[in-house]
């Protein structure tokens, strides 16, 4: 289910339309993401009791229509404190509610900040069958509360989440999954958040798994989708009967009083089958996942641009179109996200532009079909230089004139915006962002960076796989992208002959130091360990450093790396710690 944090009406009835969908479908079982009801992560709205109350209101609408099959939806309760939980609606009232046990507060998430968290595991009766409860990170940890739920019988573990994506997180998830159904001898149902919230996308790939470890089905990525599976718990119990060694944990966990920390829920009666005839075979679909991962990151950024727009109200965006890589990158972005009838493309050459990259961009604007605008910024860049000439007599040109090229592009991009109420994307990438290799007011003008968490070589890699036939599906423009730009050195074209190698290094050697100094939080020393020419590091750390102050104030960016800039990686602006 694709939330959108705030619209507690709106999600309510994307709550009611799918369990009327799985009602349809014969489903006695309907599971909701984590807090469905409000969005995810909702921060300090839920600080504000009327959210909260409001959010009480909706819960139990929903649930005094709910009727024919049970519903479990994440929801943000309001008692002695505020907790993350899971309602369990039927027959005309919330049924029960679980807590969620442990609370994220690494990486995106602030849990600790809103949430007190619940005591111990729980599980309900539904007929002759067990079934157990848990949110999201309470299986990402080994143990309980999951296997306190599996040895009070549990064979089937619910698990409603919201897991923001990065590349190759949905194969990571399953794996673990996985890991913890065979550890349980349970099957496992995992029900996931899907859509883009400000910085994070949430790549869906729900699935049921078995108790053996085997998906047996396996949900859409990056849209919404109903996943419809029927397992066969029996499976799981005779699995047990055969397993000496969770029978001894059985009794250990009894002898130690161990149950006694999962919570036994009001049992409900099984829901009334409404077809006879002989059981459904057991699992669902089994959608295949989106590769290679070049594929699954584009749609990941394209779902993270279009969810940003139409959330946020806008109907068009603009971008600075240079016919370089990047813009390049995030023109097809936007234009197979939102329809190239609903992005404009600005080609704002200076003296320093060449006529190839003119070209190359205009020739991309016109094979995806969107609108460009030409704005040549020469006589503006003279006016402000004929302005500054008595300050700046006798001063050779330096970065302070290559930064005016890009301040007057954005403030063209930004008056564009202002008067046609378009969203301005920027172009930059996490490379560059990581070093500063930006213009405050410049390129970083705008108001969503769409590539900011994307290396400079990943963006070559999105772009030759954006050019290959396979990426060619659903409508979208084959191969739009001129080799030209692929093939072209990397250059802001600020001044003659420049390139970006004059400033930086080579960047399948910048993206190799980046990895490991702001992902992986490693030392200069270790880097230089691994073989990385120290002086090199030493100069990338430096710049990563010192350009601190103007990440804080680029646009949003979506991520798609493991430690993106932002709610990942908050470090001191004023700060003389250099390890």
């Amino acid at each position: 289910m694709n939330a959108t944090v705030g619209d507690i009406a709106g999600n309510a009835e994307r709550i009611r339309a799918g369990r009327d969908a799985a009602l349809a479908a014969g489903a006695d079982l309907v599971l909701f993401p984590e807090l469905a009801l409000t969005g995810y992560p909702p921060e300090d709205l839920l600080l504000r009791e009327h959210f909260l109350s409001d959010a009480a209101a909706a819960l139990r609408e929903l649930a005094a229509d709910t009727h024919g099959t049970i519903a479990v939806v994440g929801f943000p309760e309001r008692a002695e404190h505020v907790y993350n939980s899971a309602a369990v609606l039927a027959d005309g009232a919330i049924h029960a509610i679980y807590r969620k046990v442990f609370l994220p507060n690494y990486g995106v998430f602030d849990e600790e900040r809103y949430f007190q968290a619940g005591s111990a595991g729980a599980v309900v009766d539904i007929g002759d069958q067990r079934i157990g409860l848990t949110v999201c990170e309470d299986i990402w940890e080994p143990g309980p509360p999951a296997s306190d739920e599996a040895l009070s019988g549990a064979t089937l573990i619910l698990n409603i989440s919201a897991s923001p994506y990065h590349a190759g997180k949905g194969s990571e998830r399953e794996r673990m999954f996985a890991q913890r159904a065979r550890d349980n001898l349970a099957y496992v149902a995992f029900c996931a958040l899907v859509g883009g919230q400000d910085e994070l996308v949430f790549d869906g790939h729900s699935f049921v798994i078995d108790h053996t470890g085997e998906t047996i089905a396996r949900a859409a990525q990056f849209r919404e989708d109903l996943l419809v599976c029927d397992v066969d718990l029996e499976a799981a119990s005779a699995a047990r009967l055969r397993e000496a060694g969770h029978r001894g944990a059985v009794r250990s966990a009894l002898s130690a009083g161990g149950t006694s920390r999962v919570a036994v829920l009001p049992g409900l009666p099984a829901p009334a089958k409404t077809s006879g005839g002989a059981a459904p075979a057991t699992g669902g679909d089994v959608a295949m996942p989106i590769e290679p991962v070049e594929a699954e990151i584009y749609e990941a950024l394209a779902l993270g641009l279009r969810d940003y727009v139409h959330k946020n109200g806008f109907e068009h965006v603009v971008l600075g179109l240079s016919g370089g890589i990047d813009s390049a990158l995030v023109a097809c972005v936007a234009a197979d996200a939102l329809g190239a009838e609903r992005v404009s493309a600005a080609i704002m050459p200076s003296r320093f532009s060449s006529s190839g990259t003119q070209q190359d961009a205009r020739a991309l604007a016109a094979a995806l079909g969107m609108s460009a605008h030409e704005l040549p910024i020469e006589s503006v860049v003279q006016t402000y230089e004929e302005t500054l000439g008595p300050e700046f007599e006798g001063l050779a040109h330096d970065l302070t004139e290559e930064n005016l090229q890009a301040r007057i592009r954005g403030n063209l991009l930004m008056a564009l915006s202002n008067k046609f109420g378009w969203l301005v994307l920027t172009t930059g990438n996490k490379s560059e962002m990581s070093v500063g290799y930006t213009t405050l007011y410049g390129d970083l003008a705008g108001g969503l960076a769409v590539i900011k968490d994307v290396p400079k070589t990943l963006v070559y890699r999105l772009c030759a796989w954006r050019n290959s036939p396979e990426a060619a599906v659903g409508g979208r423009v084959s191969a739009p992208i001129p080799a030209s730009i692929i093939e072209r050195a990397p250059s802001a074209e600020l001044r003659s002959d420049q390139r970006d190698e004059d400033s930086l290094p080579p960047y399948d050697l910048l993206d190799r130091i980046l990895h490991g100094y702001v992902e992986l939080h490693l030392s200069r020393e270790q880097l230089v360990a691994q073989g990385l020419p120290a002086a090199e590091v030493q100069r990338a750390a430096q710049l990563v450093d010192l350009a601190e102050y103007k990440r804080r104030q680029a646009p949003p960016g979506i991520k798609v790396t493991e430690r993106a800039f932002g709610r990942d990686r908050r470090m001191p602006i004023t700060n003389r710690y250099r390890g």
